[in-house]
């Protein structure tokens, strides 16, 4: 049966705009970046303060939000499933920065950051299981960060401020 070229360029149009949805598009009230430029050589690694800016870690941010809801995997670094510091390189790698892989080299990594000039895609870190930097998180501005916690099963966004991880918080760093 044929269809008439109306309805094809509807059902067309339907599907283009229906897998929008599936996007991972940053939620407000965060600007939606440029994409990253393709990458003509190996990605950066993160050992000095990245010149990417703001806009980088917007982009960060919301690829850190978009894989909300992915599995807690011990060792995942992929999106099948995510530990914390797995998340963090593999999100970074997505938008071109190479990170190392464990939370105590990502502590090292970059520089410092005063708790209140956190911005998007600086990394926040926890002592959580054992003294020195054990979780790691991903900023996404205000006072919320995104993370793979092994309790909740999920990657998911939390405060700074709440009772467990205001306790816990041991610095911030910035990679970009």
């Amino acid at each position: 049966m044929r269809r008439p070229l109306a309805c094809t360029f509807v059902i067309a149009a339907a599907l283009g705009t229906g897998a929008c949805a599936t996007t991972g598009a940053t939620p407000r009230p965060f600007p939606t970046p440029n994409p990253p430029a393709p990458a003509t050589s190996a990605p950066e690694t993160a050992t000095a303060a990245h010149p990417g800016g703001a806009g980088l870690g917007y982009s960060v941010a919301g690829s850190a939000l978009g894989l909300r809801g992915t599995p807690y995997r011990n060792g995942g670094n992929d999106p099948a499933g995510f530990d914390c510091s797995g998340l963090v390189n593999y999100v970074f790698a997505q938008n071109g920065v190479r990170v190392p892989r464990t939370v105590s080299e990502q502590f090292r990594a970059g520089r410092q950051v005063d708790p209140a000039q956190l911005e998007a895609g600086d990394l926040v870190f926890f002592s959580t299981v054992a003294p020195g930097a054990t979780h790691v998180g991903i900023s996404i501005g205000g006072d919320e960060f995104v993370h793979a916690p092994s309790g909740s099963g999920e990657v998911r966004v939390e405060r700074l401020s709440g009772p467990y991880w205001a306790t816990r918080f041991i610095g911030a760093r910035r990679v970009l």
